[in-house]
């Protein structure tokens, strides 16, 4: 078996080919992600029985993606998140940004990293991991942030199926960047429907609040008493009713002073009918956990199955969104002698039932 595989996913309008990029393992799991926008398209795992299904939500072919969709599997960049009222100042300057979610910036603007064409290669790992490694190059002035900056991504699958994502920013003068993956999972598999039996669980006593317009506030507040409260594991869909408009927030990880910047527990996820468990590891300072509510059924995805509210949730490893005016809460400047480098681990086990 060849671990890493690639073959054209499809053309984009200019006639540029994009490849997809398959990993896999002994086990019989997989992971395909494409050259357009670093999206997983496709993420299959065992249940406890063996059984495979596909935990991430996405489409079979090219069109739907460039058609639009809400950051299925993608890389979100520059800067992952809102940015305050779409704009910053840095060194007395002010940078106007895309208000492309109404006040703020989203996801690094109207043509974000999930929009642009990646160039991808196979990378070697000591371990024997089936690994593809992802780059970019973002000129000055790109979307209006300031500085050229080189993005890399890695994606590995390794044999005790754990999906790696792993970032390096380095930019040629300081600015703000900000990367996460943003799959929609569904542990019973991603045609299975709502995903609200599912259990969660968050390890961060605290979380950023927004207004209305998903606007942070710019401070931090304890989860305790409130109904964003996993710090326990409790079904998502007993939440929902509790949570601010049903999104879900950013939540702060929880993190000893000693631990600056190690992989630390984030999130767990569990499947009671599948077995299916997802723990998310990272050295991120942050989480945004979305429950799905925006999914309306005017998408079909993979399966031919239009994609309905609640039926994938999100898991975003992150530094603070609007770091870039709140480095208090979370600095995420890259600077030209100090590239910024993260690792998320997305682990995926069975339980024994």
């Amino acid at each position: 078996m060849n671990p890493v595989t690639s073959r054209v996913f499809g053309h984009l309008p200019t006639g540029e080919a994009v490849r997809a990029w398959t990993l896999s393992n002994a086990r019989g799991a997989s992971l395909e992600v494409i050259e357009y926008g670093g999206i997983v398209t496709r993420l299959l795992m065992p249940d406890r029985h063996g059984k495979l299904a596909d935990v991430v939500l996405g489409f079979a072919s090219l069109p739907p993606y460039l058609d639009g969709h809400p950051y299925f599997g993608a890389i979100a960049g520059r800067v992952a998140g809102r940015i305050t009222g779409a704009e910053f100042s840095l060194a007395g300057q002010r940078y106007p940004l895309a208000r492309n979610d109404p006040p703020n910036h989203l996801h690094g603007g109207k043509i974000g990293f999930d929009k642009r064409l990646w160039h991808a290669a196979p990378l070697s790992r000591a371990d024997g991991a089936a690994s593809v490694r992802l780059t970019l190059h973002s000129p000055d002035g790109d979307e209006g942030y300031p500085g050229a900056i080189d993005a890399t991504v890695d994606f590995t699958l390794t044999a005790r199926d754990e999906f790696i994502f792993e970032t390096e920013v380095r930019a040629n003068r300081v600015t703000p960047a900000n990367l996460t993956h943003h799959s929609y999972f569904n542990l019973a598999g991603e045609a299975s429907g709502s995903m609200e039996t599912q259990t969660l669980q968050l390890h961060a006593d605290t979380y950023a609040p927004s207004d209305e317009f998903m606007t942070l506030l710019g401070r931090r507040e304890s989860v305790a008493g409130q109904g964003n409260d996993f710090r326990n594991a409790r079904k998502i869909g007993d939440a929902l009713p509790e949570i601010f408009k049903q999104h879900g927030d950013v939540y702060f990880i929880n993190r000893p002073a000693d631990q600056k910047h190690a992989l630390v527990p984030a999130a767990r996820a569990h499947d009671a009918e599948s077995g299916r468990i997802l723990i998310v590891s990272s050295t991120e300072d942050c989480i945004q956990f979305y429950s799905g509510a925006g999914l309306d059924g005017s998408l079909r995805g993979k399966s031919g199955a239009p994609y309905r509210r609640y039926q994938g949730f999100c898991l975003e490893c992150e530094g603070y969104p609007d770091g870039a005016n709140r480095p208090d809460l979370g600095d995420i400047m890259v600077r030209p002698d100090r590239p910024r480098r993260e690792t998320t681990i997305y682990a995926f086990s069975t339980d024994s039932v």
